[in-house]
């Protein structure tokens, strides 16, 4: 992109999980959204993943957070299920990218979908494939797939991690049936808790998060390959989740009580405004 298509670092953010590195956060106006600087290289980016805390790659309760979370992921199942189900019309062909370890692909199989998944993480794959039957696959399987093959394509906060995401957008729309539909759900660094934990905002997450999305940003990135956002849908449990760890990142103590409230006035400020902590869109080809 152009040098004008960028202003001055807004954030800069450290790394909490894995490296304690410091990286910037780079606002792009073309596409409103906000870019990591220095992106690691693709033979290094893996290395910021090694991590026991990395919960997406397990399906462990060593502690009263991780149960929780293992809880609260299981509501979310239901929800995501019932959110697929609305929009498979004709079929009901299933890929998820970045599947972690498969509990999704596994609920969506065991109500009748056809899935396939796409891991990057060898470990998290391997228990997936344990789940549902050798149907989950490394990246590079990606473009092997069979075009308008799926129903419903799902990106479960997963599109933030992706490198080249105006060519996976493409890769995406091309393996869309025509009626498709490509559900992406991501962070949003305009709501409420982002703003009020600002540069401690777990959710940033660098640099494992590469890109930090605003509603905007998604429909002019989407508009690229001539698709559309056609609805939103909030994630409200991770209000909470997210102010939970930012407490941790800002003080050194989770405060749940605190991360309550700050969790639960991000929702009701995203009931005014519609820019919660997280957010779903659904999106067709135009």
């Amino acid at each position: 992109m152009n040098d004008k298509d960028y202003k001055s670092p807004k954030l800069v953010v450290k790394d909490h999980s894995v490296s304690g590195e410091m990286f910037e956060l780079i606002y792009n106006k073309k596409l409103d959204f906000l870019e990591t600087k220095p992106q690691p290289t693709l033979d290094k980016l893996s290395d910021y993943y090694k991590s026991e805390d990395y919960i997406s790659h397990t399906d462990s309760k060593r502690n009263l957070f991780e149960t929780t979370y293992q809880f609260i992921k299981k509501i979310a199942l239901k929800k995501k299920l019932k959110l697929i189900n609305t929009y498979s019309k004709s079929g009901k062909v299933l890929l998820d990218m970045g599947c972690g370890t498969g509990s999704f692909l596994q609920i969506a199989q065991q109500n009748g979908w056809k899935v396939l998944g796409i891991e990057p993480n060898q470990d998290a794959r391997k228990i997936a494939n344990n789940k549902i039957g050798d149907f989950v696959f490394d990246v590079d399987h990606l473009i092997k797939l069979e075009k308008e093959r799926y129903d419903v394509i799902t990106l479960w906060h997963v599109l933030e991690h992706l490198p080249n995401i105006e060519v996976h957008i493409k890769i995406f729309k091309r393996l869309l049936k025509q009626n498709g539909t490509l559900i992406i759900a991501v962070p949003n660094y305009k709501s409420y808790d982002a703003q009020f934990y600002k540069n401690h905002w777990a959710a940033f997450d660098v640099p494992r998060h590469l890109w930090h999305f605003s509603k905007t940003a998604i429909s002019k990135l989407v508009a690229l390959e001539n698709m559309k956002v056609i609805k939103t849908y909030p994630m409200l449990f991770d209000a909470f989740y997210v102010s939970l760890l930012s407490e941790k990142y800002k003080t050194g103590n989770m405060n749940p009580v605190r991360a309550f409230w700050i969790g639960l006035f991000s929702n009701l400020k995203g009931i005014q405004t519609k820019e919660y902590s997280s957010i779903i869109y659904c999106i067709k080809k135009a």
